[in-house]
């Protein structure tokens, strides 16, 4: 099947330019240069982030690409500040609806994978204000662009450490996800963790799905790592089913220990390219394909088998 592909954050071909040049969505800085300079150039780092979002839509359109994973870094120190104490706020809002109308008007279809310092499963009430901050800005960066409240348009996330006690830690999920705003709860996913300590398909099924109704992304490379006893196409139906009417995402790598041919890489990590041919069992699923590679992955996979 010829699944929809996507890829995620940067666009290898706009980054890599001069400087003066360069069109990217993850312009930051370092705390020290944000304590230094503040809100004015973290806003103006914001803008020029927002505005070459609309520039990468448009390559991706040329390019017959229409899904697409936001970076996480498009406002820089977002923890620190409210985005309506931007100096520079209401261009911000232009050019989001700019790029929100462009969505819109070309039917494409975008996500954010909010960083793994998030943490609803945590017992440290600072860690989980934190992280609802994080998710919550998120669902606003998403209301700004005019996306749909639901899954199609998925923040997505991890259920994280389970600090040496899993019901303790999956209860705090359940409870915490409950103190989300609208905006970043009503677009919540969770993924399978790449670790066999950590979450599988089938145990999100049972003890997030189930209980909260919050829909699973199976990752077919972090599956190989976590199993939960089940096998991949019977993983992979699990969690499509969770999406209801909306087209489930699954998220593809693949091993860069086996693609360097270099044991003393951790084989979890993925690799530049996609070599094998994506296997989602007669399923019609959004694939977002996480090779370090990004569109330059997508497009060489789809040269060998589309």
């Amino acid at each position: 099947m010829k699944n929809n592909l996507g890829y995620a954050c940067i666009n290898m071909t706009l980054s890599e330019q001069p400087k003066s040049k360069r069109i990217t969505t993850n312009r930051s800085m370092i705390k020290r240069t944000f304590k230094a300079k503040g809100l004015p150039y973290a806003s103006e780092l914001a803008l020029q982030n927002c505005l070459d979002l609309l520039t990468i839509l448009k390559w991706n359109e040329k390019h017959d690409i229409r899904f697409f994973r936001i970076s996480s870094d498009i406002f820089p120190w977002s923890s620190e500040y409210k985005l309506s104490d931007l100096p520079d706020f209401e261009a911000i809002c232009d050019a989001l609806q700019d790029a929100g109308d462009f969505i819109d008007d070309h039917g494409h279809r975008i996500t954010s994978h909010p960083g793994p310092f998030n943490k609803l499963t945590s017992p440290n009430e600072q860690v989980v204000l934190n992280t609802i901050r994080d998710l919550d800005t998120h669902g606003e960066l998403f209301d700004m662009l005019g996306l749909s409240r639901t899954p199609y348009n998925k923040l997505n996330i991890h259920v994280g450490a389970h600090y040496n006690d899993k019901p303790m830690a999956l209860a705090n999920f359940n409870r915490n996800y409950h103190r989300l705003s609208e905006a970043a709860k009503s677009r919540l996913t969770v993924e399978n963790d790449d670790k066999a300590s950590l979450y599988s398909t089938k145990e999100l099924y049972e003890e997030v799905y189930q209980k909260i109704g919050i829909p699973i992304v199976h990752d077919l490379h972090h599956h190989t790592f976590c199993t939960g006893g089940i096998d991949q196409e019977e993983a992979l139906l699990m969690a499509a089913m969770t999406w209801g009417d909306i087209k489930p995402v699954v998220h593809y790598s693949e091993s860069r220990s086996r693609e360097k041919q270099d044991p003393k890489i951790r084989p979890n990590a993925h690799s530049d390219m996609i070599v094998d041919e994506i296997n989602t069992y007669g399923l019609d699923v959004d694939v977002m394909i996480e090779a370090k590679s990004k569109e330059l992955a997508l497009l060489n996979y789809r040269r060998t088998y589309y």
